[in-house]
């Protein structure tokens, strides 16, 4: 038991990342069940549409969950307007997660008004620092391995070490190249307090994610990603790792034309070129031109199992290297030593 599983009740200290396109709420649900975070991903939803999910959520599942926020997106007033709107629909031992910093006091003060912890997810010592003070429970630490919009420039490995020196009572979980129950118990060695994977739960078979995003993440390999400020329209300004495609493989720009259509509540929402949207499952049109959101730890996510069978590999991967690592002395050692002594990708941000 860790403080990070020990704060939101987990039985595994293992966090669901709130992917947009991906984690609705049948993973949410999926993932709870099998006794690590679910969190379900409110990206833009509006506040009645939100509310509505994590009822769904609370109905199928009757352990710890949490929602996702993302401010920078949707802005700090719509933000707190999902979570007015949310925050009286989670069951008791929810726990709220924002991408980025809160942006908003208020945000801050309403969640904890709800009795509910406050987990953000960072990427710099700076942010690090803020979100402490302004209330988080616990941190969320993504390196630049991680899929997705990416909050900082540093490996995970070196964040961590730099905000656990910092804050050495944080409960800090770790986000970036977390894929296997080994990957998990090496965290934990090297000081953190549990871990957030995304690119693990994308080809999972309750993920939201469009049939051909699952295929491509499952037959990924860590050089099928890159870090890119491609996709930018509805996201500006963060650069973001995705697989390669046909428009990251060209130094040419298209007309950000419309290209796919994704249909949520009977309604059709058009997708243009370039558009920080990742395909979902009921997205159609010119799938192979959107974003695919996919960390390095793709090399080791190669089967589409159900969450729940994925979860529980994890834990008794998890729990056997544990048993390992306390039998042994030497062993936290030598974990530190291996990821202190390997090579580290340069920060290469492709600008288009």
């Amino acid at each position: 038991m860790t403080r990070l599983a020990a704060l939101l009740g987990l039985e595994l200290p293992l966090l669901q990342a709130g992917m947009g396109a991906v984690a609705g709420p049948a993973l949410c649900a999926a993932v709870s069940r099998a006794g690590a975070g679910g969190t379900l991903a409110l990206y833009k939803e509006p506040p009645a549409r939100a509310a509505r999910l994590v009822r769904e959520v609370a109905a199928a599942t009757d352990r710890p969950f949490g929602v996702n926020v993302v401010p920078e997106v949707t802005g700090p007033a719509r933000c707190l307007d999902q979570l007015r709107a949310v925050l009286p629909e989670l069951p008791r031992g929810g726990f709220v997660t924002t991408f980025g910093l809160p942006g908003n006091a208020d945000a801050v003060r309403a969640v904890q008004a709800a009795g509910l912890p406050l987990v953000v997810q960072i990427g710099t010592l700076a942010d690090a620092d803020t979100a402490l003070g302004q209330g988080a429970a616990a941190l969320v630490l993504q390196g630049t391995e991680a899929g997705g919009h990416l909050l900082g420039r540093h490996p995970v490995d070196r964040l961590l070490a730099t905000v656990r020196a910092r804050h050495p009572r944080a409960i800090l979980a770790v986000a970036g190249g977390v894929a296997t129950g080994k990957d998990l118990a090496d965290a934990v060695a090297r000081g953190a307090d549990g871990a957030m994977a995304g690119t693990l739960f994308v080809p999972a078979e309750e993920s939201t994610a469009h049939p051909e995003f699952k295929r491509r993440v499952v037959d990924a390999v860590a050089d099928d990603t890159l870090i890119t400020s491609l996709f930018d329209i509805g996201w500006p300004h963060r650069p973001h790792r995705v697989l390669h495609n046909p428009l990251t493989t060209t130094t040419d720009r298209a007309p950000a034309t419309f290209i796919a259509t994704t249909r949520v509540d009977g309604r059709n929402h058009p997708v243009p070129r370039y558009s920080a949207a990742a395909p979902g499952d009921t997205t159609t049109g010119r799938i192979e031109e959107m974003a695919m959101y996919c960390g390095r730890s793709c090399t080791r996510v190669t089967t589409p199992h159900p969450a729940g069978v994925t979860v529980a590999r994890i834990r008794r991967e998890y729990e056997a290297e544990r048993r390992i690592t306390e039998g042994a002395p030497n062993a936290t050692a030598a974990v530190h030593a291996r990821h202190t002594n390997r090579s580290e990708e340069p920060h290469r941000i492709q600008e288009r």
